[in-house]
């Protein structure tokens, strides 16, 4: 498995006024132990973390038809985890880990793929506050047509208005940078998976 590490810039809109965090270089395990955190517990639950379900795959045709045959490289976003920290006024401050799945098709003709993701923060189901967008370049192993990516933000900031004000206010979501053929035909429910067939 390989391990990527990048940080977020979170752009938060509270109250009135804005504010710009830029995000540090604490690990889960500084945000969860460092001083009075330690011993006090968040104010609500942490954003909900997920891939939107019609981002969440990535499939590339070379050429018109949208057959096996023409598939180049595939991706998946299997899991999207995050850890989230805050107490009295403090801001939430957390680190979220993606894992990918990436597929070789056999129209791929190289054996290095460059994929875009987005990770956004949401008010939740209301607007986005902040997106950015990673490059990530993968490479196969000679003879391999499958590879597992894990990729980590650290660390992310997402400043509350108040102290009561939850996590659950707010939406951790994670996607492909997809065309409008793409994102349809993942919206159809339609897919190529490298491995169907396979145990």
């Amino acid at each position: 498995m390989m391990m990527r590490f990048r940080a977020l810039m979170m752009t938060a809109l509270v109250g009135l006024g804005v504010t710009t965090v830029m995000a540090g270089c604490k690990s889960t395990a500084d945000v969860l132990n460092v001083g009075d955190a330690a011993t006090k517990q968040n104010a609500g639950a942490c954003p909900r973390a997920f891939a939107i379900y019609d981002a969440a795959r990535i499939v590339e045709f070379r050429g018109e038809a949208e057959a096996f045959a023409n598939v180049g490289f595939t991706g998946e976003i299997a899991n999207v985890r995050s850890l989230c920290r805050y107490y009295n006024a403090e801001p939430i401050t957390g680190d979220i880990e993606i894992t990918f799945d990436f597929g070789r098709g056999p129209a791929a003709t190289q054996n290095t793929a460059t994929y875009e993701y987005f990770v956004a923060i949401m008010r939740k189901n209301i607007a986005v506050m902040n997106k950015e967008t990673f490059p990530l370049q993968v490479t196969f192993p000679a003879g391999a047509d499958r590879v597992r990516v894990t990729e980590k933000i650290d660390n992310f900031t997402i400043p509350r208005a108040t102290e009561t004000t939850s996590g659950e206010n707010f939406e951790i979501v994670v996607g492909f940078e997809l065309t409008s053929k793409q994102r349809q035909f993942n919206a159809e429910g339609r897919r190529f998976r490298i491995s169907a067939g396979q145990n």
